[in-house]
């Protein structure tokens, strides 16, 4: 199964970096936004629509970042390619898939999350903003 996400990070107001985490009640999880590629979509695009129809926002993308395999809730293969995105406007209203979202700065975000795996995405972002 192929999926993309996003990690989408602001600075605050003294310039530090932070990054928006999403929590799924259906799995009771916090994670990076992320889904299921529709079919024939590329994988960029996905990556844009799925942080959008998760949190709201309409985001410009960056660079790609590490990719996430792991076996999904069937036992099944998953390869979810992630990219930084920097978000240009929207707002989080909760929903049925996602409903809280969380701005953690950098170093806190990865013991925030549900997966190891997701850590190994967080760790590259610095690195590829610059």
């Amino acid at each position: 199964m192929r999926a993309a996400g996003g990690v989408v990070w602001r600075r605050d107001p003294s310039g530090a970096l932070e990054v928006l985490v999403v929590h799924r009640p259906r799995y009771g999880d916090w994670t990076l936004p992320k889904g299921k590629l529709l079919d024939a979509e590329a994988d960029e695009q996905a990556a844009l629509r799925e942080v959008e129809e998760e949190t709201g926002l309409r985001c410009e993308l960056g660079r790609e970042l590490p990719s996430s395999t792991y076996r999904d809730q069937h036992g099944g293969p998953k390869v979810v390619r992630f990219w930084a995105m920097r978000p240009l406007d929207g707002d989080f209203r909760p929903h049925d898939e996602v409903d809280e979202v969380r701005w953690l700065p950098l170093s806190e975000a990865g013991d925030a999350l549900t997966y190891e795996r997701d850590g190994a995405v967080l760790a590259a972002l610095a690195d590829a903003i610059g």
